[in-house]
């Protein structure tokens, strides 16, 4: 087992309210049960109330008492990876820790990429393994992989347990280091010897990790520093990133946005912290950001970061980005201070409370006297905004336009509904084309990107949050990685919506393809829509035809493929809600995603289309 205080830098950062153990929790009177047993009652005592996971022989003592549990429900999914991006979608939608489970071996490995994505976008999740027994451990038994070894670079922490007497104590400290400091997942691997043994049960009134002790409230020096260059600041700009989601910052940061008059910048992981019908919120930076929002981190002379990371997607070529910018950065995890920009004032502590403590220091000197006028700031913004506001041109083949489907799927399910996005253009489109009021409504897979996350996540989040509308906004290309789990919808009364974004490619990789590669379409043609060559009156080529593949898992199944139909189409949709319902939306597979800043070269190089560029003053 790996020791605690080795892992103090990594499992350090944002805080949450997910589930710890009670400080006022008493301990149980000793009660013996088996391993796996332990490990029911241990999952009820932190406050699980479901699973997300497929049994298997090493994990099988498990989900014997399991069945018994009238507190936590699991659900059965189709594949592991599903389970592990419903345990994501329940935690970030819930702000609660997702739990999975899987067996040993292939199963385990099959949930690699759900915590290496937890991991990339600090989600508090618990991932429970099987293990073979004991004696069998590294002999290369049958089904046996080292899966804490591979998970140790992906996960918060990890255990293995092979003593059943140290399964509470595993099972507390693996909730509570999920879910506060920086969020993340959490592995812990039970040998099937140690399942099986008899045991007992005490629940522990406390955790004890003497190496982890995460900083969650600031240095008040360095929050008073950064208060006088944001009083003084002439061109400063609140870059917030999904720090501020986890650490349930929203209201404060509002409060903080509204007495500083600055403008603010929301990353693709922080959609809905501010509201998006705020005027200060210039949208989302980075490749694929709005011009105001990447000019202003360009221009600005000094860039608030809150529970952000400056990732390459928001910074693009490092040694350009915003050079005449003081940077005060503000993160729970030290590790992210300074690790790609230099922070001229570094703030290690939770995003709510670095808020909270700069809006109070924020006012300290504004009574002070000390305020400067942003008005010119402002008037520069605004004409950006205005000159360069998202749109988008009806694709020339007369084919719907997907940024419309998405555009109205916003409008029509309204500020309460949760989006789960798959990853590609349509992840894009949905970033910038729903409009987000409220935190924990956008959910996505921003570090790590990937594909197949939408449907499993929204189905966890459908089953956190049972009264929401829940979309999955996905590609065709990510709708075929995971779309299995429309069964588990059907089966267990999760009534998910489903958008397949359906442009029969691989839509970002072909736009990249078109811009960067001659237009040679090399692998990306999925063959799921309508495809040329056809002669008059011939029925399209669909391979999958989705309509069928929904109805076949026993989904509402709807076909849209003309801008007339959208409405009516999304609106039987949301009318829907004793099932799952699938929208097999035709889209034409020449539209692109702009504005665009490609990899790897300046911000100050942004496209509005193909070959424009913003006319602005570069020296300026």
């Amino acid at each position: 087992m790996t020791d605690v205080r080795t892992t103090q830098a990594r499992t350090s950062g944002a805080a949450s309210d997910g589930p710890a153990v009670p400080a006022s929790a008493t301990a149980d009177r000793p009660e013996t049960l088996s391993g796996a047993a332990s490990l029911v009652r241990s999952l009820e005592h932190a406050g699980v109330d479901v699973v997300f996971g497929i049994p298997g022989g090493a994990i099988l003592p498990a989900y014997d008492p399991l069945m018994d549990s009238e507190k936590v429900r699991h659900i059965l999914v189709r594949h592991e990876q599903g389970a592990g991006h419903a345990a994501e979608g329940y935690a970030a939608a819930t702000g609660r820790v997702g739990v999975c489970m899987a067996t040993s071996g292939p199963g385990a490995t099959n949930l690699v990429t759900a915590i290496a994505d937890a991991h990339m976008d600090s989600v508090p999740m618990v991932a429970i393994t099987g293990q073979v027994s004991s004696a069998a451990i590294g002999t290369d038994a049958f089904q046996e992989a080292d899966i804490t070894g591979m998970t140790m670079p992906v996960t918060k922490h990890n255990y293995l347990v092979t003593d059943p007497d140290e399964i509470p104590r595993v099972v507390a400290e693996a909730f509570h280091l999920a879910s506060t400091g920086r969020p993340g997942p959490v592995l812990v691997d039970i040998s099937k010897d140690a399942l099986q043994a008899s045991t007992t049960f005490t629940w522990p009134t406390s955790v004890d990790l003497p190496g982890y002790r995460p900083v969650t409230r600031p240095h008040a020096k360095r929050v008073r520093e950064a208060a006088q260059l944001l009083a003084a600041a002439r061109r400063p700009v609140l870059y917030v990133g999904g720090g501020v989601i986890r650490a349930r910052a929203s209201e404060a940061l509002r409060a903080l946005v509204d007495l500083s008059g600055a403008p603010v910048v929301t990353t693709l992981m922080a959609r809905g912290a501010l509201p998006d019908s705020h005027p200060a919120n210039l949208g989302m930076p980075g490749m694929h950001g709005t011009v105001a929002a990447v000019t202003s981190l360009q221009k600005a002379d000094l860039i608030v970061a809150l529970g952000a990371r400056f990732d390459d997607r928001v910074t693009g070529r490092l040694d350009s980005f915003a050079p005449g910018a003081t940077i005060v950065h503000a993160d729970i995890d030290p590790a992210e201070i300074g690790k790609n920009r230099y922070a001229d004032v570094p703030i290690v502590g939770d995003a709510r409370e670095v808020v909270v403590e700069l809006t109070a220091a924020l006012e300290a000197e504004h009574a002070a006297g000390t305020r400067a006028d942003l008005a010119p700031w402002w008037v520069y913004l605004d004409d950006l905004r205005e000159r360069y506001a998202l749109g988008y041109d009806e694709p020339e083949d007369g084919a719907l336009s997907p940024q419309y489907v998405i555009e109205r799927l916003g409008a029509l399910s309204g500020p309460d509904a949760i989006f789960a996005s798959g990853v590609g253009q349509h992840q894009m489109w949905a970033a910038q084309f729903i409009r987000y009021e409220k935190p924990g409504t956008w959910l996505n897979s921003g570090g790590l990107g990937t594909m197949g996350y939408a449907v499993p996540a929204a189905m966890g989040a459908k089953v956190g949050m049972p009264d929401t509308t829940v979309w999955a906004v996905d590609g065709d290309g990510c709708f075929q990685m995971t779309n299995q789990e429309l069964a588990t919808c059907a089966i267990n009364g999760i009534p998910i919506k489903v958008a397949v974004i359906n442009n029969s490619s691989l839509g970002m990789v072909r736009q990249w393809q078109t811009l960067f590669y001659g237009a040679r379409y090399s692998n990306t043609d999925l063959l799921s829509g309508k495809v040329g060559g056809r002669t008059a009156g011939e029925e399209p080529v669909r391979i999958p035809d989705f309509v069928k593949l929904a109805d076949a898992y026993g989904c509402a199944a709807l076909r849209c493929e003309t801008a007339a139909d959208v409405d009516p189409t999304i609106e039987k949709a949301l009318a829907i809600n004793d099932r799952p319902v699938v929208v097999d939306f035709t889209v034409s597979r020449d539209a692109m995603v702009w504005p665009m800043v490609a990899a790897g070269v300046s911000n100050d190089d942004i496209q509005v289309a193909r070959d424009m560029s913003p006319t602005w003053d570069r020296e300026d």
